[in-house]
């Protein structure tokens, strides 16, 4: 077992925090489109998501070792920078989970890191190439790629399913797009668990317990798994209503063929040592099943609201970050300081949420304050109104009656008399 001080058992903690919010901040990146097509129930899915979140950590560790060998130099890195890094990372995913964002936990972790880095040992201290390669190209490339070929899935389903009953089409298509949301959260935790590991990996490097270039060792690989399936199965409702509700209506076809190539793209990542955001991939898939469906509609001011997010996660996490360092920089009073700052703000961010719950019993709900529809249905309904009250009056009135059958004469109560 590896020694510890306690600034680097303050670190291991930290980061298991953070990947805690990396777990429900991304449920929504596999259960969405289960949840909001009824394919599984919120609770079922979740706890589904857990299991196989675990299992999907122990598959691989290339992602794992971008992060702590290749994104920032190890040497002259201390424990104290990978905390700042964390804090950066934390605030920034518990914010956009209180609004209901789909931001990159990935790019939060990211953005820390560098800007915490920086701030300690300055801009040589960070691989730009890597960084290029293996994070950024992929974060623009991802949802592009997994938009098209949802897409083209999409499609294709609906185009097989043309003369199949429509039930039972349904119905197979629920059980297909359970068994794709389980892969896309295998590969959550193959993807996304390593990046903590990777974090901590390298805090026990720069605090000297572990030789550089060791691989995570057995225990930190556990606890990451069991963090990110315990934060899973939390549930982040916020963002599964905004995935599954706010960017497109989905119906089963849709859930499968997203969730399929959502699936496809991240474990080809992870493989490839591409620290991939699953939000990014599972977001660009979403969107292109909306555009795949005959008649589908993507809500295009909530598609902009999560790509303004994205643009700022790193940046921002990176400033944090900065800020963080240059606190613990100070000495333990201010690592002191920043810790207190990070479990203040995350109680607060926590108490605003309760002002409007959501949770498994409520997150299918269409929010009221989201936008009813694409830009396109918007329009047409512009150019062709349908017709008011007084409208459809002025309209029957220049439609002659339809003619009726003139009465029968009318006939003597009693017959005449008769002649005496």
């Amino acid at each position: 077992m590896e020694s510890f001080s306690l600034i680097l058992a303050i670190v291991v903690v930290t980061a298991l925090a953070f990947d805690f919010t990396n777990g429900f901040h991304d449920t929504a990146n596999a259960m969405a489109t289960t949840i909001s097509t009824g394919a599984l129930k919120p609770k079922v899915a979740v706890a589904m998501s857990a299991v196989l979140n675990l299992v999907g950590a122990f598959l691989s560790v290339e992602v794992a070792n971008t992060i702590s060998k290749g994104l920032v130099d190890e040497n002259g890195i201390r424990p104290e920078v990978i905390f700042a890094a964390l804090v950066g990372a934390i605030l920034w995913n518990l914010l956009t989970w209180l609004v209901g964002l789909p931001s990159s936990s990935s790019h939060a972790l990211m953005g820390g890191l560098i800007g915490a880095t920086v701030a300690s040992a300055g801009f040589g201290a960070v691989h730009g190439d890597v960084l290029v390669t293996k994070v950024l190209l992929p974060a623009v490339a991802a949802p592009v790629v997994a938009g098209l070929a949802a897409m083209l899935a999409t499609r294709f389903s609906y185009g097989m399913g043309k003369n199949a009953d429509g039930e039972a089409s349904r119905k197979g298509y629920r059980v297909g797009q359970i068994a794709s949301a389980g892969l896309v959260s295998l590969a959550h935790g193959t993807n996304d668990a390593q990046k903590t590991m990777g974090v901590i990996t390298l805090a026990l490097i720069a605090g000297g317990s572990i030789a550089p270039g060791s691989n995570p060792p057995t225990w930190v690989i556990l606890s990451a798994g069991l963090a990110i399936a315990l934060g899973t199965y939390i549930g982040g409702w916020r963002i599964i209503r905004t995935m599954g509700k706010g960017l497109t209506d989905l119906e089963p076809q849709q859930g499968f063929a997203a969730q399929t190539s959502a699936a496809t793209a991240i474990l080809a990542s992870s493989h490839l040592g591409f620290s991939l955001s699953t939000t990014h991939v599972v977001s660009g898939a979403v969107m292109g099943t909306g555009l795949g469906r005959k008649g589908g509609v993507v809500r295009w001011s909530t598609a902009t609201r999560m790509a303004v997010a994205w643009v700022l996660t790193l940046p921002a996490a990176a400033l944090v970050g900065a800020g963080a360092e240059a606190v613990t920089d100070l000495g333990d009073w201010g690592t002191a300081a920043v810790a207190v700052f990070l479990v203040a703000s995350s109680v607060a961010i926590w108490r605003l949420s309760r002002r409007q719950v959501v949770d498994h019993s409520n997150v299918n709900e269409v929010d009221e304050t989201a936008e009813p529809a694409g830009v396109v249905t918007a329009a047409i309904a512009a150019v062709t109104p349908p017709p008011t009250a007084a409208a459809a009056e002025e309209l029957a009135a220049t439609i002659p009656a339809p003619a009726t059958a003139e009465p029968a004469p009318a006939t003597s109560a009693a017959p005449p008399a008769a002649k005496v």
